[in-house]
């Protein structure tokens, strides 16, 4: 152990690895290498090997330049908004005291926000009501380890509270944060004014509060005290102030700082309050790689009344752009599996005239950069459907349509016997014939190309059979319990714990998403049903997350549709129009009945609702022919009668 410790004191303190700053820059009046030593890191990067602290004892200006994605969102958004008519916009121009915009900040709907999308920002906005930038500033400034602490009473002096000062000479320079210090500014300005530094002398007291050494700080209070007495300040009430200080600069922020910051806040939520489809429009096309944010952000802008037009290869850019103040059009570039090069080609090859078919758009554009992948994933994306509605039709003539294209390039300068070319007959028989796709086939297809279903909800297919099931729906969900919910898992991740391996499942019911645990022995006994996309119906227990402050869900039991109806559909209700030719009699009833009839709990009784014009009646048929309420006898009944005329009816 002795010797363990000795080589640990060896170790302690020396540096472990080299690190770079991820915006530092060094500027030198010279060559960096006449000032200090330099290393060659990986990606061709040049760093120092002197730390933060060392460049500037050596004299050397240290900046950090940070790139914010914000820039060039409000840039691209500035640029859509002109492009919409209003050709004097300009974001530097507009008023900060704007009040649609404290408006919307207050009520927390801050997505995309800059710096204000957090739960815990939104949280703590909506308590504050902002109402001026200066509001915004310091709220920037506070939301930090630390300074968290003053928020509270920030608040209630904002709303209200009676603010005193330990002398009048401090109003003027905490009155814009209700007498807290929030800024490192305000430290400095104290000391100039009650304890008569310099700005120079000013800096290093604050240098010195920040950086905490008691010997340095002993010399500053005394320094401070002096100077305030001599200013007309009490001995007393000055150490008092000096502590203050202390206490605040320790954790102090730049005024300037935060006030860059709070600018960029104020007019990302300028424009989400005054031009919404720029704004969002801007946002969607920053983050097209990134299929969890275009989601999200896609999300935010149906929820604020926008419209987003679906991907369109006759209309749609690369980019997502604004078609209207209210409208945006989905972005091509934004589709999985194309890519820049592939979307330019098409958008250059539709400037001659809109793509009148498949064939057509096979001619037109370059098919080494727009490949089979490419046309199938716009496919799957509904950016065919201007030109043809069946996607399945159009993706199984994907392959057949490219080959037809090729060939007819290659006859294009040969002239036929009948004297026209084999270009004009190419398309002729390209197309593959195919059922349309259903409706939940269509949207798994969408999610494929754009990483969500765009067009609707894989839920709402099953919303209408579990509206008859007693059911809480997520988004009015409460600690409770015991609960029954359904949704689709749109997300499951495997996690180790002492009891063995358990499941996180994110279910989706399209009013909200919940996060349900599912332990090690439910998740060993079901995990053929925890799959992205799935239907999940479950029992559980709600309860507060305190790590998210949202709510968690304990799974108690599972349940996939096809088990709900084996346990609970008490009744298959089937309603006929009174009609009775060939197609709808009680021959074909039978048919379609006979080979799910059974006996025992798994099977539900069949009531035929009939009417005609003179009248109605429910039959209920015999126990001989109570039936099993699978997914294919559903179906049958459904294609037989419509799906709106087959009725499952859940007891308890």
């Amino acid at each position: 152990m002795r010797e363990l410790l000795a080589l640990s004191e060896k170790l302690e303190g020396l540096v472990r690895n080299v690190g770079m700053h991820a915006g530092g820059v060094l500027i030198a009046p010279g060559r960096l290498t006449d000032f200090c030593p330099l290393y060659a890191a990986e990606g061709a990067h040049v760093i120092s090997q002197l730390d933060k602290d060392d460049v500037e004892a050596i004299g050397l200006v240290k900046f950090d330049f940070l790139g914010l994605t914000t820039l060039t969102i409000l840039d691209w958004a500035e640029r859509y908004v002109r492009g919409l008519g209003e050709e004097g916009f300009f974001l530097a121009a507009v008023p900060l005291d704007d009040a649609d915009t404290y408006k919307l900040l207050s009520s927390g709907n801050t997505t995309a926000v800059f710096q204000l999308e957090s739960r815990g920002m939104r949280d703590l906005i909506k308590r504050a009501r902002p109402d001026r930038f200066e509001d915004v500033i310091a709220l920037v400034a506070l939301y930090r380890p630390g300074p968290m602490d003053l928020i509270p009473e920030y608040i209630e002096r904002k709303h209200g509270k009676r603010v005193d000062y330990l002398d009048p000479r401090l109003e003027p320079i905490l009155s814009p944060t209700y007498g807290i210090m929030v800024y490192q500014e305000q430290v400095m300005q104290i000391a100039q004014v009650i304890g008569g530094y310099t700005l120079g002398g000013a800096d290093l007291l604050r240098r010195a509060m920040g950086k905490k050494k008691p010997e340095e700080m002993a010399l500053q209070r005394d320094s401070f005290v002096n100077g305030a007495q001599k200013n007309g300040l009490a001995r007393g009430k000055a150490m008092q102030l000096f502590d203050l200080m202390e206490k605040f600069a320790g954790y102090g922020f730049n005024k300037s700082h935060a006030a860059a910051y709070a600018l960029l806040a104020y007019q990302t939520a300028y424009m989400k309050a005054h031009h919404a489809a720029a704004f969002a429009a801007a946002n969607l096309s920053a983050v097209m790689d990134d299929t969890d944010k275009v989601r999200q952000f896609h999300e935010d802008a149906l929820a604020n009344g926008l419209a987003i037009l679906a991907p369109d290869i006759n209309a749609s850019e690369y980019r997502f752009v604004p078609v209207d103040r209210r409208t945006v059009r989905y972005g091509l570039g934004a589709v999985r599996g194309t890519g820049q090069g592939a979307i330019e080609n098409i958008i250059s090859a539709r400037k001659a005239a809109p793509f009148a078919s498949l064939f057509d758009f096979c001619t037109r554009v370059d098919k080494r950069v727009v490949n089979r992948r490419v046309l199938e994933a716009l496919v799957r994306a509904g950016a065919f459907d201007a030109i043809d509605e069946n996607r399945a039709r159009l993706a199984a003539s994907a392959g057949r349509a490219l080959e037809a294209a090729e060939q007819a390039e290659r006859q294009a300068s040969q002239v036929s016997l009948f004297g026209e070319t084999e270009a004009s007959r190419g398309g002729a028989h390209v197309t593959v014939e195919a059922p349309p796709w259903d409706a939940r086939q269509k949207l798994l297809e969408e999610k494929a190309a754009l990483g969500f279903y765009l067009s609707g909800h894989l839920f709402s297919i099953y919303e209408r059979e579990l509206s008859k099931f007693p059911r809480t729906p997520l988004a009015k969900l409460s600690p409770a319990d015991r609960v029954w919910m359904a949704g689709v898992v749109v997300a499951a991740r495997a996690q180790m714990t002492r009891r063995g391996r358990m499941m996180v499942v994110m279910l989706d019911d399209a009013t909200a998403q919940v996060e349900i645990s599912v332990f090690n022995e439910l998740f060993e006994k079901h995990r053929d049903k925890l799959k992205e996309d799935a239907l999940l119906v479950v029992c559980g227990k709600v309860q507060d997350d305190q790590f998210s402050g949202g709510l968690r869900v304990l799974a108690e039991e599972l349940l996939d549709l096809d088990a709900l109806r084996a346990r609970y559909a008490a009744r298959l209700k089937i309603s006929m129009n009174g009609k009775t030719d060939e197609t709808r009699d009680a021959a074909r009833l039978q048919q379609i009945l006979a080979p799910y009839r059974a006996a025992g709990s798994g099977a539900c009784q069949v009531v035929v609702s009939y009417g005609n014009g003179k009248g109605a009646c429910e039959v209920v048929l015999g126990e001989g022919w109570r039936v099993r309420p699978e997914a294919k006898l559903i179906a049958d009944l459904g294609d037989w009668l419509t799906p709106e005329n087959v009725e499952l009816v859940f007891g308890s």
